[in-house]
């Protein structure tokens, strides 16, 4: 099919259902970036992004740059092989930021309930106006969830700047309705701040900062996590992934996955899980299969290395992995195949939609094809209950 004759929202025919409930652990939206100039506070709203259509492209125009729209995030209502990396908002898919047209497609999808992740702050210098931004896209998703008809559950995205800060910010978001706050995969440290990495940071954070999230100066986080009863996540953001260079694409895509063992080795190894016993954290688009093998090398090394090193934590790690960490995963027939191994009691299965990744409009068929011969009460664990008890689903 020719580029030209392309319709990204065609309808697609409802595929027989393989699961009798799913509850999607990992979606996405995808607002048009005109939203900026209703949702930012009001001092800041002048400042807004705009959008510019010129030939082929529509761009981003702010701060006195002007960059393409970028594809990669709504890939969805395409083959693989009519994938683009930029574009116009018309190549969009619009279930990523029209709530009607979203619940159409998780009907014809077979999705019962989703958790949506948005995509971060607006890139910028100001930190002022990048503070600000994370509240404008949380407060955004949120109304957007509300309109699902109990469908749709926001996951806010936080920074890790001022642990008071966000503290505050994950309690608005409790209030506002949401299921889960998102965090960096390390904390941020503001003297690396900078207007060209500051998307990424918000995604990683600072990995060889000296704060880390096993310091005292995060159990107050931790303690509020607990007493809101508030999952936190943190997604893909161990390792930068170059989405826009086709190059090393790939290569980074891979890696993001098991980098995430970085993040889950510093709490536990922290005694963050001995101090907050009670502390979910969802290593979310991680998948899965690397997981088991972490459980097990860890008690190893744990249990060789723990005199000399002083780690005085209360159990083997694989014992964390089964309490305290939850991860998703879109396709890991691997991951599946080990869930009844030490780290694999707590997975959950997502769409990525309408990701690059994703599975939609097919979600069913990868659902059967990752679970051939897994028992029914497994498959239902897996697709819904255990996302409803990570997330606190009703």
């Amino acid at each position: 099919m020719a580029e030209a004759d392309l319709d990204v929202n065609r309808l697609f025919e409802a595929e027989p259902r393989v699961a009798d409930y799913v509850v999607d652990a990992d979606v996405h939206v995808t607002p048009p970036p005109t939203f900026w100039a209703e949702y930012l506070s009001p001092k800041f709203r002048d400042r807004a992004p705009t959008v510019e259509s010129d030939g082929e492209f529509d761009y981003i125009v702010f701060e006195g740059e002007r960059r393409k729209v970028n594809l990669m995030q709504s890939q969805a209502g395409r083959d693989f092989d009519q994938y683009k990396n930029n574009g116009k908002l018309s190549d969009m898919r619009t279930g990523g930021w029209m709530v009607d047209k979203r619940l159409e497609d998780m009907d014809r999808d077979g999705m019962d309930k989703a958790v949506v992740f948005g995509g971060g702050p607006l890139q910028t210098g100001d930190l002022d106006l990048y503070m600000d931004s994370f509240d404008a896209f949380d407060r955004w998703q949120s109304d957007f969830c509300s309109d699902s008809k109990g469908r749709l559950f926001g996951a806010a995205f936080l920074p890790m700047v001022d642990v008071e800060h966000t503290i505050g910010m994950m309690r608005a978001a409790r209030k506002r309705g949401d299921v889960a706050v998102n965090l960096p995969a390390f904390p941020q440290s503001i003297d690396k701040f900078t207007k060209k990495d500051s998307v990424w940071q918000a995604m990683t954070g600072d990995q060889g900062g000296e704060r880390q999230y096993r310091d005292p100066e995060f159990d107050p986080l931790w303690a509020a996590a607990v007493e809101l009863d508030m999952p936190l996540t943190f997604h893909l953001g161990a390792r930068t992934s170059r989405f826009k260079d086709k190059i090393n694409f790939l290569p980074d895509v891979v890696m993001g996955k098991p980098a995430m063992l970085e993040v889950v080795g510093i709490m536990i190894y922290g005694g963050v899980f001995d101090r907050f016993p009670d502390l979910r954290i969802g290593l979310i688009e991680a998948g899965i299969g690397w997981i088991p093998w972490a459980a097990s090398y860890m008690d190893r090394t744990w249990h060789m290395q723990r005199h000399w090193t002083e780690c005085d934590i209360k159990h083997p790690p694989s014992y964390y992995f089964d309490t305290n960490v939850y991860a998703s995963f879109i396709s890991d027939p691997i991951g599946v195949e080990l869930h009844k191994h030490p780290g694999g009691k707590n997975i959950m299965w997502s769409s990525d939609y309408p990701h690059s990744e994703t599975t939609f409009p097919h979600s069913h068929k990868v659902i059967e094809e990752n679970f051939r011969g897994v028992p029914k009460e497994d498959v239902d664990w897996i697709v819904a209950g255990c996302a409803q008890k990570f997330y606190g689903l009703k």
